[in-house]
């Protein structure tokens, strides 16, 4: 199983980007699915999380602005992040909790991460 995340770039404070996160592999099943940042010098946190139903969270700083949706007939997650601001300036990693098969246990997946860079 892999995780596939893309969309990050630069962009002006105010701005917009919508990142994108694809699930491949052998998969029975994914639970929750989510964005976490880190920022240099910073701990990983969670930005918004989504279950299978649908159901969102998240963090306080970015409530408002960003939104986190799913497709689940594509294993895709996305993060529509507007009214960017410097201090969301970070490595976005997607996340999801994944079912190979439905004899397996579920298992955290991680993808690689993408940089996004918001300039004032």
């Amino acid at each position: 199983v892999q995780l596939q995340a893309s969309g990050g770039g630069l962009v002006q404070a105010g701005g917009s980007l919508r990142l994108s996160c694809a699930a491949s592999g052998s998969i029975f099943s994914i639970a929750d699915m989510g964005w976490y940042r880190q920022a240099p010098g910073k701990q990983r946190e969670l930005v918004a999380t989504i279950t299978s139903g649908g159901n969102t969270n998240y963090a306080d700083s970015v409530k408002g602005r960003f939104t986190i949706s799913r497709d689940n007939a594509k294993n895709t997650v996305y993060l529509q992040m507007n009214s960017l601001k410097p201090e969301d300036t970070a490595v976005y990693y997607c996340n999801a909790r994944i079912q190979e098969l439905f004899c397996k246990p579920v298992m955290v997946y991680w993808g690689k991460g993408t940089q996004v860079t918001v300039s004032s």
